[in-house]
């Protein structure tokens, strides 16, 4: 490994920025354990109650904590990165004694959820690869939809699976390798969930009363009522049983045989058993599944249909209708729902191979939507639902996407793409208070910065992520309720560890997309003093910069009296390659490295700018890190 030491240049004067960034991982330390004090018993299971029935919930009590390990591998404490791991056990302990964890995963849930809960074992491949517990997980969980290691033997169902052979059978297994495709958009550790109960609704029957109803032709009651952005859709009451059993009937009858586009969240899964074994099998199942994917996108005339028969027919179980499918193109969430897990299949698709044509997977999507939009008061308005009425709830589209997008491909064409959105010539230069549920509301202010027209990002995104740690510790220490009548939310509403600005700013990268995307960033750092993953204590960096082939850092240790020395890596997963780098100070500086990654030393009180040449997707990733750890 190349070691650089920068021509000294004298003492610095320590930017603003660098002490805040400092501040805030340094606060966000201290938080961590208050909020843990506060909310769990000794065993680390949540102060709550004693029976939660039905299959939803143990993704939100991963979500409490699901970012800790990542804010470790970015920095955080040991303390933070011990607990995150005692906290995952007692998660899944605590929910497995509920009846909704099978083998330390879902036993039956959606990818929606099953992406929110993953990004905590995704995150541990990040803090720390060499755990052998970690690896057998990703490996066993992986088989859960590869047909391998299912064991399905549990009081829900008449049969142990005992060989291989009855392992494509198709009320046990999730795979079905000869379509390539999912069996059921509920899935799991059990199996496809062909069938779903009222108790396996139990939950949130109450929150699916704010949706719109998930069909139109069903004898039931219905109201026409606002959604929380205004638009008006006819919603029923899941509450009322005679038309909760209407609705359930209709959904196993119509929808519960088939895939769906938010299976390909489940590609994130496998990539993660790719990333800590580098076995081909893990590769071609995400290919596979994709292509199966994209396949369809292009015999449904370049439009993603949201369900696909236990025959491989796009809406066989529909009257042959391409929409109506669970999380599909009417309920509950539309284009979302769609869009996101395209997005994610594809980014991963590329962090495999390299090759930026799966992009056009989610690009071709967003793109037919434009055309087929409409401009009022200078605003372009595209269709978020595919209804029996054809296309309908038109509203401007979120940018997030497309932005992931144009941060994969460093293409012009998505860069103008971005810039078609009235908001970047306005809102996007603010940053807005709060976080958000996945704690990246902030891509547009980011994107700006990055694009020279918002210089003080930096200084506005640190000082807000600091004012939310801030408020949500004042609701820790007011939190009287009973924890008996609280929301399964409740923790994860006052989680006080944010990643969007530190993930932002010191790997030049944006937020994961929250309901299981895996982490794409420019680079990350390893500290070889304390030989872990993170900047070194007194160390911050800022990415200014970003371009196909390079990226624009600066470096700088606030420390007066230490020397540090620190190993930056190109991406994520090793994905990239350093070419070199040249010291922005002194121009004649340039240092050759073709590697995944640098030594660097850093002098007391020093800042060094930097301009790192890029190869971008030339090699392949993995969780290996640079030290052993």
């Amino acid at each position: 490994m190349k070691t650089i030491e920068f021509a000294d240049k004298g003492p610095s004067e320590i930017p603003d920025w660098a002490i805040r960034q400092r501040y805030l991982i340094d606060t966000m330390n201290q938080a961590a354990p208050i909020y843990q004090q506060r909310y769990t018993n000794d065993d680390g299971t949540f102060v709550w109650r004693e029976n939660w029935p039905g299959m939803d919930g143990s993704d939100d009590g991963y979500e409490s904590y699901h970012n800790w390990p990542l804010f470790y591998a970015l920095g955080g404490s040991e303390h933070v990165h011990e607990q995150s791991r005692f906290l995952w056990n007692s998660v899944t302990k605590q929910f497995t004694d509920y009846g909704q964890i099978y083998r330390e995963f879902d036993g039956y849930y959606d990818w929606m959820h099953h992406g929110e809960s993953s990004l905590y074992i995704y995150y541990f491949g990040l803090a720390n690869p060499s755990v052998n517990r970690d690896r057998a997980r990703a490996i066993r969980f992986a088989g859960f939809y590869m047909n391998e290691n299912l064991a399905l033997s549990h009081p829900e169902l008449s049969h142990s699976v005992e060989n291989k052979k009855n392992l494509n059978h198709p009320t046990l297994s999730n795979w079905d390798p000869a379509k390539k495709m999912i069996r059921s958009p509920i899935n799991g550790s059990k199996g496809p969930r062909f069938i779903n109960t009222k108790e396996d609704w139990c939950t949130h029957r109450w929150i699916l009363s704010k949706y719109i109803t998930p069909y139109q032709d069903l004898d039931i009651p219905t109201t026409l009522l606002p959604m929380p952005d205004g638009e008006m859709v006819y919603k029923a009451d899941w509450n009322n049983d005679k038309v909760f059993e209407t609705i359930l009937e209709a959904l196993n009858q119509r929808t519960m045989m088939c895939d769906v586009p938010l299976n390909l969240t489940a590609t994130s899964l496998i990539t993660n058993a790719y990333l800590y074994t580098n076995e081909s099998k893990y590769k071609s199942w995400v290919l596979d599944y994709v292509e199966a994917w994209s396949d369809k996108i292009k015999i449904n005339g370049g439009i993603c249909p949201d369900n696909i028969g236990p025959n491989g027919i796009i809406g066989e179980t529909m009257n042959g209708k391409w929409w109506g499918g669970y999380y599909g193109w009417r309920w509950p969430h539309g284009l979302n729902t769609i869009i996101e897990p395209l997005t994610i299949a594809a980014m991963n698709a590329v962090l495999l191979t390299g090759d930026y044509n799966y992009l056009d997977i989610p690009r071709g999507q967003l793109l037919k939507l434009m055309d087929l939009g409409r401009t009022e008061n200078g605003q372009l308005l595209v269709p978020h639902r595919y209804t029996d009425e054809g296309w309908t709830s038109f509203k401007p589209l979120a940018p997030k996407h497309i932005a992931h997008i144009w941060y994969m491909s460093m293409n012009q064409k998505d860069y103008e793409l971005m810039n078609q959105f009235p908001d970047s010539k306005s809102t996007w230069h603010q940053v807005q208070p709060g976080r958000g549920k996945g704690d990246d509301i902030h891509f547009g202010p980011w994107f700006c910065y990055i694009d020279k027209r918002n210089p003080n990002y930096p200084n506005l995104i640190l000082q807000e992520q600091l004012s939310e740690v801030f408020r949500r510790m004042e609701k820790i220490r007011n939190d009287t309720g009973d924890p008996e009548e609280w929301d399964v939310h409740h923790w994860q509403n006052v989680n006080p560890i944010h990643t969007e600005g530190l993930l932002q700013l010191t790997c030049g990268g944006p937020q994961v997309i929250y309901h299981g995307g895996l982490l794409h960033v420019r680079l990350r750092f390893f500290d070889l003093t304390q030989n872990r993953p993170g900047l070194p204590c007194d160390v911050a960096a800022l990415v200014s910069d970003l371009e196909s082939s390079s990226t624009t850092l600066e470096l700088v240790n606030t420390s007066s009296v230490v020397e540090k020395t620190l190993i930056m890596q190109a991406g994520a997963f090793g994905e990239h390659k350093f070419t070199d780098i040249q010291d922005l100070d002194l121009s004649n500086n340039t240092y050759s490295v073709n590697s995944k990654e640098v030594k660097i030393i850093l002098k007391p009180g020093r800042t060094v700018r930097l301009k790192l040449g890029y190869k971008r997707y030339c090699n392949n990733p993995s969780y290996d890190q640079p030290l052993n750890c």
